[in-house]
């Protein structure tokens, strides 16, 4: 089983932005994927505050392949926690996802955190955008990390281009963090993250639809690991973080 651990979803005409369930359905049986966790590209409300009904509806259009995160903007305080809990106890959402470059909130700052520590508290792990803008770096997420040792932090896109060594050091370090391969280009630092962290904390992913889900699924296989662990890092490990039925 495959389960893509970061696509997109999202439906704003007057932004011009549009990205189609069914062009991830599309992209994910070119793949050979049998599920994937889709977000949108706004952060809720600030952009669109009907986000998260919306992901409820696409999920539910395509029930077993597309599971939701909610991407929530920590300046909007009770509210904030208030929505996240929705979205997971009313929609079923399986996690929190945070962009600190559309917020412009540290992954430290008071409000990050409580919306963290509210998705630990239902079990949820929270993603992050986490490459080479500012604020967004494995070693500014890794506050976060610290803070809330209760919590599974995601680093998603595991530092982009340019922190992806910094990414594999916070993870040594703090065993709650858990490294996901999205547009992070280099098949030989998959392999090393694995060495290093162990192959269940790191997941496969790919941002698609707009990143290509297929060649990213061919970055891990190109990285040379063990059966079980590219097995793990495909499909095993969001399995178990997302607590998804086979």
């Amino acid at each position: 089983m495959i389960i893509d651990a970061h696509m997109h979803v999202d439906d704003l005409p007057a932004l011009g932005w549009k990205l189609d369930a069914d062009l991830c359905i599309r992209r994910m049986d070119e793949a050979g994927i049998d599920a994937a966790v889709v977000m949108t590209i706004t952060d809720w409300p600030e952009v669109n505050a009907k986000s998260i009904e919306f992901l409820a509806e696409v999920c539910a259009a395509h029930p077993g392949r597309l599971y939701a995160f909610a991407r929530i903007h920590p300046w909007y305080g009770d509210e904030a926690i208030a929505a996240l809990q929705r979205a997971i106890t009313v929609h079923g959402f399986k996690g929190l996802k945070l962009h600190p470059v559309t917020t412009i909130a540290h992954p430290a700052g008071t409000e990050t955190l409580r919306l963290i520590r509210a998705a630990a508290a239902l079990d949820t792990p929270t993603l992050f955008h986490c490459g080479d803008e500012p604020l967004t770096t494995p070693l500014a997420v890794a506050q976060a990390a610290e803070e809330c040792p209760e919590a599974t932090i995601i680093l998603g896109h595991m530092g982009g281009y340019f922190h992806v060594d910094e990414a594999i050091e916070v993870a040594e370090r703090l065993p709650n963090i858990v490294l996901e391969t999205s547009a992070m280009p280099y098949p030989e630092k998959v392999r090393e993250a694995v060495a290093r962290v162990g192959a269940e904390r790191v997941l496969y992913a790919s941002d698609g639809p707009a990143c290509s889900p297929a060649l990213e699924v061919a970055k891990v296989r190109r990285a040379g690991l063990a059966p079980e662990a590219e097995q793990a890092l495909l499909g095993e490990n969001a399995r178990r973080i997302l607590h998804l039925v086979a």
